[in-house]
This record gives C-alpha cells, sequence and structure tokens, in this order.
C-alpha cells in the first residue's frame, strides 16, 4: 500500500484499512473508559470500596505498559497483519470475560488481560500506519485513526450507562458484551482489508534480542523521544482526572451536566482531529505541534484556575481544551513513528505505548498528591497541577526539535 499507486480504487481500499484500524482503536479505548462511569454500580454490585475500584482502574493502564515492554520481544519478528488480528482476538475473548466474571477477583483478572492486549493493539496500530502510509500523507491518516479516542468520549459515558441502567439482567456486564460484539465485527472487516505488511521481516538482526533492544532504549534520540512523549502525557493526564470533580465542588457545576462537557468536548475533537492532520502534513508536523503545544496551554490554565463562570463558558474552555490537548498528539506521532526504520518499529513504539502508559499513571498519582479537598468539599492547589502541566508543555515545544532527524521534512 505504501509504494502502490493513489489511484481511486487504492484510496478506497486504505479507506476501509483505516477504517478498520480506527474501530481496533475505538473498542480497546472504550473497553477501558467504560469503567470510569461505572464505578458506583461496581462498587454496589461486587460490595468493593473506592480504593479496590482503583486497583480495578490501574490493572488495566499498568498491563498495557508492562506487554508493551514485553512486546518488545516479538513485535517485529511476525508479520504485521497475523499478529494484529490474533492479539484483537484474544481482547475480544478478555473483553466479554470481564462479562462474565463472577466476582472482585476475576473481574480484576479479566481487566488485567483486556489491558495487556489492548495496551499492544494501540502501540501496533501505529506502526501499521508508519509502515503503511507515505510520511507526506501520514498525519492525515493518524487523525483518522486517532479519532477513535474522539468516538470513545463521545460513545463511553452515555453508552455505558444506558446499556448498565437499560438492560436490568446484565446491568454492569452489559457494556463489555456490547463491546465484544462490535469487535467481532470489526475483527471481520479487518481480516478483509488490512493487507500483508512484512517490509520488517526482510532485515537480517544479528546479536541477542536483549542486546538489540538495549539499544534502541539506549539511543540518544530515541531517548529523547521516550522523554517527549512522557511530558505529553503529563501535561494533559495530570489536568483531565480531576477535571469533573473541580467544576462540581468549585465552579458549581451540576453532576447531570458532565456528561455534555464530554460530549461536546468529544464530538469537536472528532471533527478536528482529521483537520489537524491535514494541517501537519499540509504545513509540516513539527511546526503544527509547536503552534498546538503553545495554544493548548490557554485553555490548560484557564481549566486549573477557572472561578464560577455561566456552563457556556465552561463548554468554550473545555471543548477548545480537549481539541488542543488531544490534537498535540497527532503530529507528535507522526514525527516519533519516522525516528526509526521499519524493522525496529514495531519494538520501539511498544516502548513509546508503556511510556506513554507509566506517564498518564504517574501524571495522575502526583496530581493526586498536589491537591487537597478541603472540610467544605472544595478543591485546592489545582493551579500548581496546572502551572506544572504548563512547564511540561512548554518542555515538549523545545524538545520537539531534537527528536526528528530532519525537522524540514517534518
Amino acid at each position: 500500500m505504501n509504494n502502490a499507486p493513489h489511484t481511486a480504487e487504492t484510496k478506497k481500499r486504505e479507506r476501509f484499512f483505516l477504517f478498520s484500524l480506527a474501530g481496533i482503536q475505538f473498542t480497546h479505548i472504550l473497553d477501558f473508559m467504560i469503567m470510569m462511569p461505572l464505578g458506583p454500580d461496581f462498587i454496589r454490585e461486587l460490595n468493593i470500596n473506592t480504593h479496590q475500584f482503583g486497583l480495578l482502574l490501574s490493572s488495566y493502564t499498568f498491563a498495557a505498559a508492562i506487554a508493551g515492554v514485553f512486546a518488545t520481544y516479538y513485535i517485529d519478528r511476525f508479520e504485521r497483519r497475523q499478529l494484529l488480528l490474533r492479539l484483537y482476538v484474544c481482547f475480544i475473548i478478555a473483553t466479554i470475560a470481564c462479562g462474565f466474571a463472577p466476582n472482585y477477583h476475576m473481574l480484576f483478572i479479566a481487566r488485567a488481560c483486556a489491558g495487556a492486549f489492548g495496551g499492544i493493539l494501540g502501540s501496533l496500530v501505529q506502526t501499521i500506519v508508519a509502515d503503511s502510509i507515505p510520511f507526506e500523507r501520514r498525519g492525515k491518516a493518524l487523525g483518522t485513526v486517532m479519532a477513535a479516542f474522539s468516538v470513545s468520549t463521545v460513545a463511553g459515558v452515555p453508552l455505558s450507562l444506558y446499556l448498565a441502567n437499560n438492560i436490568s439482567f446484565l446491568g454492569w456486564r452489559a457494556p463489555f458484551m456490547f463491546i465484544g460484539l462490535i469487535s467481532i465485527l470489526i475483527l471481520f472487516i479487518g481480516y478483509r482489508y488490512i493487507p500483508k505488511i512484512s517490509g520488517h521481516l526482510d532485515h537480517v538482526r544479528e546479536g541477542s534480542r536483549f542486546r538489540q533492544i538495549y539499544d534502541i532504549v539506549i539511543a540518544h534520540e530515541h531517548a529523547r523521544a521516550f522523554v517527549f512523549m512522557g511530558l505529553i502525557m503529563i501535561t494533559g493526564f495530570s489536568v483531565i482526572p480531576y477535571i469533573a470533580l473541580y467544576l462540581t465542588s468549585n465552579i458549581g457545576v451540576a453532576n447531570s451536566y458532565i456528561s455534555l462537557i464530554y460530549l461536546c468536548g468529544g464530538i469537536a475533537t472528532l471533527m478536528s482531529s482529521r483537520v489537524i492532520g491535514h494541517m501537519a502534513d499540509k504545513y509540516g508536523k513539527v511546526r503544527v505541534f509547536r503552534v498546538l503545544a503553545i495554544v493548548s496551554l490557554i485553555p490548560l490554565l484557564v481549566t486549573t484556575n477557572l472561578v464560577p463562570v455561566p456552563l457556556w463558558v465552561v463548554l468554550i474552555n473545555s471543548t477548545a481544551f480537549f481539541i488542543l490537548i488531544s490534537g498535540r498528539m497527532i503530529p507528535a506521532m507522526a514525527i516519533v513513528s519516522q525516528l526509526v526504520e521499519p524493522k525496529i518499529r514495531g519494538t520501539f513504539m511498544s516502548l513509546v505505548g508503556s511510556t506513554q502508559m507509566l506517564a498518564s499513571g504517574i501524571a495522575s498519582v502526583l496530581a493526586g498528591l498536589i491537591v487537597t479537598i478541603t472540610p467544605d468539599g472544595k478543591m485546592e492547589h489545582y493551579n500548581l497541577v496546572g502551572y506544572g502541566a504548563a512547564m511540561c508543555g512548554l518542555l515538549t515545544f523545545w524538545l520537539v526539535g531534537y527528536i526528528h532527524t530532519d525537522t524540514k521534512k517534518a
């Protein structure tokens, strides 16, 4: 697909190809996101406390990070399509197993398995896009695939609540069953339209696998990329987990409007992702990233320093926040994916994925140590979290110019 003429038939197959990859991204991201609004259901039905529910959430993230590290040993040794589809089958089984879990401990294990396979899938999808789509069109392609996050934001919260509340005999199990059914359909589409990708297998590898991975990790340009991606995640995920709490406790936004805030942000991000990808291809990925990195600091700082204002002001700011914070990832991933040769891209992207998962978890924990809840229910020191996130954002603006071997091309 990378070298084929971009004819009408090629464009059609590429659209279905990208749709398949976006569908895989959508299902594994949605599988993670539906846990958040179902907290009260899990606590009530499984008779667990908030700490146990937090462990249930983190089981997915940390399993994904660990699996990404282990995946570096084999991800570049198999043909991409075959590996992707087999991992996706395992993910589907793990997700459906969540719906059948009889107790908390079995659900914890099933969630960890789903996270392990889902984390590898995320990195592998980005690797396949980089292997298959020419660099000059890669920003738009990544914008299409990464729009899956926006769709998950739009569909995840309301859909999971609707299914859990309206299919009484299944309750919290219904969303997992639904994701399993949707995933089976996407698996069929992917089987038809994802081509064989094996160019990376033509390269001869010498030495031990551990030594190869070690060389990838310690290379200066790779280390800068890991730090770069980690800072991007810290910028967003130190602020995002506490937005709803801050808006309800400090700004006075009613709980019933939180879904509206995420719905508006998700729809806007869905519409803007392809536009940002197109702009990255047209004007240069480094340039577009730097613009987004600076402009995104405005709604970020407003969010963490917001005072009681009308709902429409909150909606405008939060929507801008989601568009710009998520938009940075499109040129960033295009730049990072071009940093390595195809023969090690799978290994490298797995390490990038693990870095993202670990950084997002660390960001949430650090922010949780900074913010405090006063006796009257107000949240304090959120502004300090915002200032720290802004500093990380400024560092990404500076660092992006050092992680690409040809910034003019980017």
